[in-house]
Parts: structure tokens; C-alpha cells; sequence
């Protein structure tokens, strides 16, 4: 696959952007449904490089894996983005800061953070994804595995796949948040020896296709998360004294929402400095290697292989970006000096968390990048200087968020850069071309993300329709620390200690072993997220598991596709209902009694779930 150093290839084309900002708008929009409402989002790589394959191979009739390379790197980058964005943005209006999602802070926000976590790459990529090969990037592998199959004429069936998943998912979608023909979700409470014990899971396509495609280990762990806090936690707490005549269901909320989910941020905090930590010494490595890597190039680059965006570019990007967060923090906060300051602390902060998390991504996937517990220490580093000097209130809120928002997307965007970049160079692409990709892929989809998020908060509400639990965790964080609001911190200590004991059981006893890890992050996050969406989610791992029984491990088979098609078909009728809503427009219809309506769902999800199967053992 490999192209001769001087041959012109077709790559960054008009046609290969115009694709890539399409879909790349599409999935950011899907995915800030996605984040929202599951508190986690999923790589549109793979559907992207379908997609691309299949228009360039279908109806273009060309062979297109290099364009379809630059679609996936434009669309994957946008829906990177969108994660980096709603675990932080949504929680100033959750503290009361906003009213209402500003357009050009959340923009600028998004802009400054995705090019940080790209010109900060950039210098790493020889030293990470070429040189160092204990770093796999999984997720860029398989990825890869799709455009050399396209090349192969694979492509069309493959599009077709996703596109089956894209009406499900939206059917699903409909006929639950549309007309309530099903059930959202569906749950199940009661009160036994003065505890409170519940069962429940959620109806959705999108959370069953998440469980197959990060695969049964960490959906076991999200699942064992689940657990611990709904069947251990809370009955462990018993009844509160002022909910005696509540309902067992309101128990059971109440108490994981005020108690059980913060052993979950404790865990978090731990998981983020122990990936800090447990990766120092690669990170030192490819550092020290950056200065040789452009101090060699000396003069022009011949293989366009090997071609990165020029020193000059990335100080100018710079630049630019830490002069627009000095903007955005000073109408944020109304002093120079301080937004400055401020900016500094992000830009500083954006470069460690950058180097972490393009490093964790080549060692355990996407799937498994701690990005939350890095945004909670960006969150709590900041937080801490702020104290310090005294501030507190609406500013230090304000400001605290914005450096976390922008750490997050770069984190984000950076993880995401370099499975894309390893893609490329499996199939003997131009980095630069993808770098400049990746650039447009940022600013353009970052545009219609403030108004994806007030149509959903208009339509739903954030926190409460969607649970948007990132978000609520840092506006529990930042009211906590800066006196305008309580946290059980006992149960933050607690989770903290819980996450030393699992760090502890998988350094001792499964570190050297093949197979199941003992990943900290993906637990905490089970702990934290409700267990009506780690149900589906361990399910369609369980599906994953069955398929790799009979046919090996393969990150590209029809199961992927198909659920990359659930997930956005779901996603992206959730926004179109949105506008719905937001028009006062009632579709609601009272078809089936709650009982026949539960039953009708789970039926609907386990039929989903053995089609998924079926469709999955196609070769």
C-alpha cells in the first residue's frame, strides 16, 4: 500500500474535505447526543473510512484509500472534539454560571483546545508511532485494516452495513423518545430489610452497539463498576432518615447520585495520576527524541511520508490558540492579568495531558484513555492555584472550567490524532496532509456544537433528560471546592482508596499475565454512570466475546459496522427529535399499557441483540 516517495498522489483533495466535513459535522453532532447521554463516546473512524470507501469506490469509481484516509481523519477529529467539549461545557450552566450555552466561548473553547492537542502532537509522532514499538494504536490499526480491505472491493457491502445500523438505531430511537411506543428505560426497585435493591436497564440500540465495539473486557469492567455501586454501595447505606415514605426507585437515585457515584470520582482521580505516572519514563523517552527528529530533518523533507507541518506553522498555531483562550477567559472573567495567567496554567497543563494521552492510546486503545481522570487533575490542579490566590465565586468557577474544557479537548483531540496519524502511516500517507485534515476537521465541526447543545438542553434538559455525567461530576467538583456547594468527601476518599487496591491487585497478580486487566478507569466509570447503561453495554460485549470464539479478533468484521450505524442511527434521531421538541411539537402516543410497553422493549432490545450476533458472523 505503501506510494513511491515521488509520486503525486490524489490525498487532501476538494472532494476528500467536503466528504470529511460533512460526516465529520454529522458524527459531532451524534456524538454530543452520545456523550450526553451514555457519558462516553466511540471512535468515527471506522465508519467514516467505510463511508469514504464506499462513495469514492461506488460512485465516484476510483480507487480513493488515500482521500478516504484524509474523510476519516477530518470525521474522527470533529467527534473527538464533541467528547472534549460536553464533559466540561455543560457544567457552568449545571453550576448556574450560564444561563445559556454561549455560542463563541463554547466555540473558541473547542477550537483552542483541539489545536493544542494537534500542534503539540505533531512533534511526537516519529518518536511515538513510528519508533516506539511497544505502542500498537489498536483502534489505527484496524483502521487501516478497513481501507486496505476497500482497496480489496470490500467497500460496498460494508457501507450497506452501516447503513441497515443507521435506520435501526433511529427506528429504536422513534418509537421510544418519538411516540413511546418503547420504554427508554426500564427499571425495577424494592426495599428489603430497610435497604434499598434495584435492577433496571436501558432500551438502546446505541449503548448494546458501544458494548460490542470496546470489546467484553471493558464492558465487563464498566458492568462490575455498575455493581459495586448499585448492589453494594447502596444498600450498604440503607434508608436516609428524610426519605422513610419514598419510594424505593427514589431511594435508589437519590442515594447514587448524592453518595455512591463520588467512590467513582475517587477512583477517577487515582486512575488519572497513576496513567501519569505509570507512563513517565515512555514520554520522557519520545520527548527526547523530538528535538532530534527535527533537528535532523535540517533542511526539505523528500518523502512525503515522513513530511510534518513546519516548526514555524506549529509556533504560529500556537500562538494563535493561546490568544484566543486570553480572549475567551478575559469576557469569561474581566481581568487581563488573570486570564493570562489562566492561559498559561491551560497551555502548560494542554502539553502534559497531551503527551499522556497520546502515549495511553498507543499502549491500551481509545476505548481505555483516561481522559476523565485527567480532566478531574487538570480541574483540581487549577482549582488549587485559584484557591491559593484566593479566588472564589462565579470567576474562579469560570475559570477553573475553562482550563479544564481546554485541557479536555486537547486530550481528546490529540488521542484521536494519533490513531488517525498511525493509519496513515500504515497506508502511506502524507502526515502533513493529514495534520492540515486534522486542523479543518476542528475548527469546522466546532462550529455547530454550542447549537447541537442548546437544542438538547431545550428539548431534554442536560442533567436531568440527558444525564450528561461528566458534567455533573465537574459542576460537583468546582460548587464543592469553591464553597458554593458540599461533597460527601468520605466517599470520595474512599473511591480514591478503592482505586490504590485495584491498581495494587493488577500491578501484583495480572500485569505479566495474557488476557483479562484489571483497567481502574473503565470501573470507575461503571461506578459513576447509572447500571441501567452498563447493562446493554456488557451485553453487546458478551456478543463480541461469542464472535472472537468462533471467528479471532478482528476490529473491522460487519458487527463493528453495524453498530457504528446503531450508534449514529440512534444518535443522530435523537437530535432531529430534538427539533421536534423544541418546536412544541407532541408525537406522543398512548399505544401500549407501561407493563406491555416494558416487556414489548426488552423483547425489542434482545431481537436487536440476536440480529446483531447473526449479522456479526458474516465473514
Amino acid at each position: 500500500m505503501a506510494k513511491n516517495q515521488q509520486q503525486v498522489v490524489s490525498e487532501l483533495t476538494v472532494s476528500s474535505i467536503l466528504i470529511g466535513i460533512i460526516i465529520g459535522v454529522i458524527m459531532t453532532a451524534a456524538n454530543v447526543y452520545l456523550g450526553l447521554y451514555a457519558g462516553m463516546t466511540v471512535s468515527a473512524s471506522i465508519p467514516a473510512a467505510v463511508i469514504g470507501l464506499g462513495i469514492y469506490r461506488g460512485i465516484l469509481r476510483k480507487s480513493g484509500v488515500l482521500e478516504s484516509n484524509i474523510v476519516q481523519t477530518m470525521a474522527s477529529s470533529g467527534e473527538s472534539l464533541a467528547a472534549g467539549v460536553i464533559f466540561t461545557i455543560p457544567a457552568l450552566i449545571l453550576v448556574g454560571a450560564w444561563e445559556n450555552f454561549k455560542f463563541w466561548p463554547t466555540t473558541l473553547i473547542a477550537i483552542a483546545g483541539g489545536l493544542l492537542g494537534i500542534v503539540f502532537m505533531i512533534p511526537m509522532r516519529k518518536a511515538l508511532i513510528i519508533n516506539d514499538k511497544n505502542l500498537t494504536y489498536p483502534e489505527g490499526v484496524a483502521c487501516a485494516a478497513v481501507l486496505e480491505a476497500g482497496e480489496e472491493g470490500a467497500s460496498k457491502k460494508g457501507l450497506f452495513t452501516i447503513l441497515k445500523g443507521l435506520m435501526i438505531g433511529g427506528l429504536f430511537k422513534f418509537l421510544s423518545t418519538g411516540i413511546g411506543f418503547l420504554k427508554g428505560s426500564v427499571e425495577v426497585a424494592g426495599l428489603f430489610s430497610g435497604r434499598a435493591f434495584f435492577a433496571g436497564s436501558d432500551i438502546s440500540p446505541a449503548l448494546l452497539a458501544v458494548g460490542y465495539i470496546v470489546n467484553l473486557e471493558v464492558a465487563t469492567l464498566v458492568f462490575a463498576g455498575g455493581l459495586i455501586g448499585w448492589l453494594v454501595g447502596i444498600p450498604l447505606l440503607g434508608v436516609p432518615a428524610d426519605m422513610t415514605d419514598a419510594s424505593a426507585l427514589d431511594i435508589a437515585w437519590t442515594l447514587w447520585s448524592t453518595q455512591v457515584r463520588y467512590l467513582g470520582v475517587g477512583a477517577m482521580i487515582v486512575g488519572g495520576l497513576w496513567s501519569i505516572y505509570s507512563v513517565r519514563s515512555g514520554i520522557a523517552q519520545g520527548l527526547k527524541e523530538v528535538k532530534g527528529n527535527y533537528s535532523q530533518a535540517g533542511g526539505k523533507v523528500t518523502d512525503r511520508r515522513d513530511r510534518d507541518l513546519g516548526i514555524s506553522s506549529i509556533m504560529t498555531i500556537l500562538a494563535v490558540a493561546f490568544m484566543i483562550m486570553v480572549g475567551v477567559y478575559d469576557s469569561l472573567i474581566g481581568s487581563l492579568g488573570l486570564s493570562i495567567m489562566t492561559a498559561a496554567i491551560m497551555v502548560v497543563l494542554a502539553f502534559i495531558f497531551v503527551a499522556v494521552s497520546s502515549y495511553v492510546v498507543g499502549l491500551v486503545g481509545s476505548s481505555n484513555n483516561p481522559v476523565s481522570g485527567m480532566t478531574i487533575s487538570a480541574l483540581l490542579a487549577t482549582a488549587a492555584f485559584f484557591l491559593v490566590l484566593g479566588f472564589k465565586g462565579d470567576n474562579a468557577i469560570l475559570a477553573t472550567l475553562g482550563v479544564a474544557a481546554v485541557v479536555c479537548c486537547a486530550a481528546c483531540a490529540s488521542g484521536d490524532m494519533s490513531q488517525d496519524l498511525k493509519t496513515g502511516h500504515l497506508v502511506g500517507a502524507t502526515p502533513r496532509s493529514q495534520q492540515i485534515a486534522q486542523i479543518i476537521g476542528v475548527i469546522i465541526p466546532a462550529l455547530v456544537i454550542a447549537p447541537v447543545l442548546t437544542l438538547l438542553h431545550s428539548a431534554y434538559g442536560i442533567g436531568t433528560g440527558l444525564k450528561a455525567p461528566q458534567a455533573t461530576l465537574f459542576a460537583s467538583l468546582t460548587k464543592g471546592l469553591f464553597g458554593t456547594g458540599t461533597l460527601p468527601y468520605n466517599m470520595i476518599v474512599i473511591g480514591m482508596a478503592l482505586g490504590v487496591v485495584v491498581i495494587a491487585v493488577d500491578h501484583l497478580f495480572l500485569s505479566n499475565r495474557k488476557g483479562f486487566r484489571l483497567h481502574l478507569m473503565p470501573l470507575a466509570v461503571g461506578i459513576y454512570l447509572p447500571v441501567t447503561l452498563a447493562v446493554p453495554i456488557f451485553l453487546g460485549g458478551l456478543i463480541r466475546k461469542s464472535i472472537e470464539k468462533v471467528q479471532g479478533t478482528d476490529d473491522t468484521d460487519n458487527g463493528v459496522l453495524l453498530s457504528s450505524g446503531l450508534i449514529a442511527g440512534e444518535a443522530i434521531m435523537g437530535v432531529a427529535l430534538a427539533i421536534v421538541l423544541y418546536m412544541n411539537i407532541n408525537l406522543k402516543m398512548d399505544i401500549l399499557s407501561h407493563t406491555t410497553s416494558e416487556l414489548v422493549s426488552v423483547a425489542a432490545l434482545m431481537a436487536l441483540a440476536i440480529y446483531l450476533w447473526k449479522v456479526a458472523r458474516k465473514a
